[in-house]
């Protein structure tokens, strides 16, 4: 893939890797990044993948924009497409549907002509890649959402959206990682904490990594609460090939 360098500022560099929104667009990043952290260029700081960019910061004192697009190009150059990485993990993150954490769902159901077991079922069928991460700490943003149940957003938003929330608006689904207004159609939450500044690792999901919802009910909800509070609990998750768990 032919890629473009664009400045940002003084201190800013994006790469951009097309315009279109895919796995394949989303793999080229990734492993441009992994590239990128193993050459650890001298004053390069950090990097933010999105859907079709890559946005660079570096230290304009250490290297010049010029020099930067060179090393940039000489990464690109050595990439391969045999070398994606094909040991993505799939994380099970437990949902508890509608009700009091879902009023949206009947809403979803009635948009969409269906029920709203059929709503869980197609919603909670599917592994959705994570595009990459923004919004808030933590928040995923996800591909593969079947458009049998998309919905618009609210034309309302609430105030306040609480942790652990799972929406969906137009064809995207979503996770809130932390309690912030927003205009999603809420149908369920987690009760899993996807960022914990407490947390060895705060941010429990990666850009590259997969989601599967499982639904669990009320008891099966309060039980994996409780042992989150108590630093318990272990994400279930499985690579292509092998199922394990993790504890994060």
């Amino acid at each position: 893939m032919k890629i473009e360098f664009h400045p940002l500022g003084d201190t800013g560099l994006q790469v951009l890797f097309g315009s279109d929104i895919s796995i394949e667009t989303n793999q080229e990043i990734r492993l441009f990044a992994d590239q990128l952290k193993k050459q650890e260029i001298d004053g390069v700081i950090e990097w933010v993948p999105a859907y079709t960019t890559l946005t660079i910061f570096y230290q304009p004192d250490k290297i010049i924009y010029k020099d930067l697009c060179k090393k940039l190009e000489d990464i690109q150059a050595r990439l391969q497409k045999e070398d994606v990485p094909s040991n993505s993990i799939v994380y099970e993150i437990p949902v508890l549907y509608g009700g009091e954490v879902g009023p949206d769902l009947p809403e979803v159901a009635t948009h969409n002509g269906c029920t709203e077991d059929e709503v869980i079922s197609i919603h909670s069928a599917q592994t959705y890649l994570i595009y990459m991460m923004g919004f808030v700490p933590g928040f995923p943003y996800l591909g593969g959402m079947p458009k049998e149940i998309a919905t618009p957003r609210r034309e309302n938003p609430r105030a306040k959206i609480e942790a652990g929330s799972v929406g969906i608006a137009g064809e995207q689904t979503g996770v809130y990682p932390l309690e912030t207004p927003g205009g999603w159609q809420i149908i369920g939450r987690t009760p899993v904490k996807l960022y914990d500044p407490e947390r060895k690792e705060p941010i429990l999901l990666s850009a590259g990594s997969y989601i599967r919802f499982v639904p669990v009910n009320q008891k099966e909800y309060e039980e994996i609460e409780e042992a989150v509070t108590r630093g318990e609990f272990k994400v279930k998750s499985y690579k292509k090939g092998g199922a394990h768990d993790e504890n994060r």
